[in-house]
């Protein structure tokens, strides 16, 4: 199958940074199709070549295992070509026409690694070129829009110029390994689903927490806030994927039906709700393995005196038969103790104690999505027996774990997120992709809370950067009983 690939935004941040290393281990894997193009778009004015060495100059930055040796960056560098053009300008489109014109491909991808702004007219002259053909394929980028109504807007001018089913609104966090793996869990095994349910969990909580500020982009971050960057879609795509119901099939609107019927079924925000049950926050100076970390505030592009969130703590409940009284925890923030991201389902005790367990011990099942990939599974089983306290240690029982680690088991096995996504954009398989009703579906959700938050005078609690964020998210989880995994 021959293929072009377009990427809009061809020099920035995200095509170096994630999408290149991700097409190139395609590449390296044997898996990208043979008769490809990949052609970077930008208003930058470079030739092919000058393009190949930029992206060879960047891929000095990526991970040691992902960078290619000089023979195979040669070998890959004749995929790369480079057109000058600016979105924002009708008259550069004839000229990507013809950019177009110059290969036959089976399918094009065209991959829109730029700011949404540009989405809506990007869409207008793409049909006024005649470039919208069944065989194109369009990625958008997050955040797709800054609001319900923005986000509706941008739906509604790409769904005019192509279908459904050639719209591919991407989330990186669906492409990942561990996230497949919970797919897998639910669906292709019959131990845990029957126990996945309000009658045996008592809660789950969803950690996404990263060690980094916000680098190098304070100016976009300023503007969008930790609940539209990872809340609104990716905490919500896995609260999705732990609480659907088991689709009929794996087709990708089977799949995308259940997710929808999850984010339908959230309970609605009341001014109680939003008062007790959502945490905002923004950090402090302080330290981060043990090296002096700046505050939020005084980050390179942020504005004075900002009230953007860069920590969100929130408390919600699936409203149907199989959750109803489950309590879900989502936290996610920047500057943080640790780099890390899982999922803990928290199962109920035993009903009737007849062993002396630990203190507050019960089962529970944590899916590490980063840096760690796999599964622990927290038991309670007998430990050594003592001879001088027989009758005693029988009774009581410790704590014990099964560790399952994707990553030694598959090994060079494992497929990245983009890597995955990027070929099923050239394939054509949608299951991985958020469909627009999904996207205005979370947006409604989040909404409220954005509203509130315009007539909250306060403002972002502040914390430290190197600690887990507000004691109020502490608060608000121990009011119901529970803790954060590193509290407890």
């Amino acid at each position: 199958m021959s293929f072009d690939l377009i990427l809009f935004g061809g020099t920035g941040d995200l095509a170096w940074r994630k999408l290149m290393p991700a097409l190139f281990q395609a590449f390296r894997h044997g898996s990208l199709p043979k008769d490809g193009r990949i052609v970077g778009v930008a208003r930058d004015d470079l030739s092919d070549a000058q393009y190949r060495a930029l992206i060879k100059s960047r891929f000095d930055e990526v991970e040691l295992a992902k960078r290619p040796s000089e023979e195979e960056f040669a070998r890959f560098a004749d995929l790369l070509f480079y057109l000058r053009m600016d979105l924002s300008s009708p008259a550069d489109y004839p000229r990507l026409a013809a950019k177009l014109q110059e290969h036959t491909a089976d399918t094009v991808v065209m991959y829109l690694a730029t700011a949404p702004g540009l989405f809506t007219t990007f869409c207008e002259q793409i049909a006024v070129a005649g470039l919208n053909g069944p065989q194109m394929r369009v990625v958008l980028e997050k955040p797709l829009g800054h609001d319900l109504a923005s986000n509706r807007t941008i739906n509604e001018s790409v769904r005019k110029v192509f279908s459904e089913r050639q719209i591919f609104r991407i989330d990186h966090y669906l492409g990942k390994p561990s996230v497949q793996n919970l797919f897998a869990l639910r669906f292709g095994n019959a131990l845990f689903e029957p126990l996945w349910r309000r009658e045996t969990i008592a809660n789950i909580q969803i950690t996404i927490a990263e060690e980094l500020g916000i680098e190098k982009r304070g100016a976009f971050y300023d503007s969008t806030g930790a609940l539209r960057d990872m809340v609104q879609n990716h905490a919500l795509q896995l609260l999705c994927a732990i609480g659907m119901e088991p689709p009929i099939n794996a087709h990708a609107d089977a799949i995308r039906d259940e997710k929808l019927k999850v984010l339908r079924s959230l309970k609605a925000w009341t001014p109680e709700t939003l008062r007790q049950h959502v945490v905002r926050g923004q950090y402090s100076a302080g330290t981060i393995d043990g090296l002096p970390a700046s505050a939020y505030r005084q980050e390179n592009g942020v504005s004075e005196g900002s009230p953007t969130e860069t920590f969100v703590a929130l408390r919600t409940e699936i409203a149907n038969w199989r959750w109803a009284g489950v309590p879900f925890y989502i936290r996610t923030g920047k500057r943080l103790a640790a780099r890390s991201a899982y999922i803990e389902v928290n199962f109920r005790p035993a009903p009737h104690a007849i062993f002396k367990s630990p203190l507050g011990a019960a089962n529970r099942l944590v899916i590490h999505l980063q840096p760690k990939d796999g599964l622990e599974l927290h038991l309670l089983a007998q430990g050594q027996d003592n001879r001088q306290n027989r009758q005693q240690t029988s009774q009581t029982l410790a704590p014990v774990q099964l560790d399952l680690d994707f990553d030694k088991r598959f090994g060079a096995e494992r497929v990245g997120a983009y890597e995955r996504l990027l070929l099923d954009v050239i394939d054509g398989r949608l299951n991985l992709f958020v469909r627009s009703d999904e996207q205005e579906e979370a947006w409604r959700w989040v909404e409220p809370i954005l509203e509130s938050w315009k007539n909250d005078s306060e403002g972002p609690r502040p914390y430290a950067a190197g600690t887990w964020g507000p004691s109020a998210s502490s608060a608000m989880i121990a009011r119901d009983g529970y803790c954060w995994t590193e509290e407890c």
